[in-house]
């Protein structure tokens, strides 16, 4: 697979619900070998947005292919074979040890070839999380941080070439949230898709390659983080006031609140 290849399009999206229109006419593109952040306000149709990208949610107009086919005509097994989700939501009912969360990632692939693959991949994706030390401890016992890294290694274990994260960040400490955003990187260098929504972003400019801006279901902006994020457009859509400070060689955007 080219590493500039599209590997989804989204096209005219519309997402309704309750007569409240939650996405409006929405064209965007995901390339293998990218990191494509979703950012926006509360409310703004992020995780919206990536539930329809993934096929877990069809819109209520509009299309979205996945590798050159239409999404819902996926059965389950072969979405799961393209595309690994984590969602906001860690929730398991069941008392299960970490190791068998993890483990359950590799479930879309039993009976096929890639069964071989599976001690590999399990082992991989425990050592990018950094949860060796939790992995005969019941899911239920951790923290939600350690929660939300248990449930990044089960997404990792699945080895999808589309990777969807939403919100991966959210209850982590400053350096897990550096940890998994530079392995969102690592992904897209392995010529995987990743796309993710961060609430943070100096985040986001630091690490997507483009970012998706958001505002009541629309898109905004979309672009490399030196396009989208300027002082001007952050500021209307998030209506707050800010400076954009841009470090080292790489110009990456870090995006500070004007303070009295």
């Amino acid at each position: 697979m080219s590493t500039s290849s599209v590997v989804i399009a989204a096209r005219g999206v519309h997402v309704s619900r309750d007569d409240r229109e939650i996405l409006a006419a929405v064209d965007l593109e995901v390339r293998s070998g990218e990191v494509l952040a979703l950012v926006g306000p509360n409310g703004a149709g992020k995780s919206t947005l990536l539930s329809v990208l993934s096929g877990d949610q069809r819109p209520s107009e509009g299309t979205v292919e996945v590798m050159g086919r239409a999404v819902h005509t996926y059965r389950p097994l072969e979405l799961a074979r393209r595309r690994a989700v984590l969602s906001q939501a860690n929730t398991v009912s069941f008392p299960f040890r970490v190791i068998e969360i993890v483990q359950m990632g590799r479930s879309p692939w039993m009976r096929s070839a890639e069964l071989a693959d599976d001690q590999r991949a399990v082992t991989e994706a425990i050592e990018a999380t950094d949860i060796t030390h939790l992995l005969g401890r019941r899911f239920t016992s951790l923290s939600g941080g350690e929660q939300a890294r248990v449930s990044l290694a089960r997404v990792l274990a699945q080895t999808t070439p589309i990777v969807f994260l939403d919100e991966p960040t959210a209850a982590l400490d400053l350096r897990h949230q550096e940890d998994v955003m530079r392995l969102a990187r690592r992904l897209a260098a392995d010529g995987r898709a990743v796309v993710v929504v961060v609430h943070d972003l100096s985040l986001a400019g630091a690490y997507a390659d483009r970012i998706a801006l958001l505002d009541h279901g629309r898109l905004d902006a979309v672009g490399t983080p030196h396009e989208v994020m300027t002082a001007d457009r952050v500021g209307r859509v998030y209506g707050l006031d800010v400076q954009i400070h841009r470090l080292g060689a790489s110009d990456r955007p870090i995006v500070l609140p004007l303070r009295d």
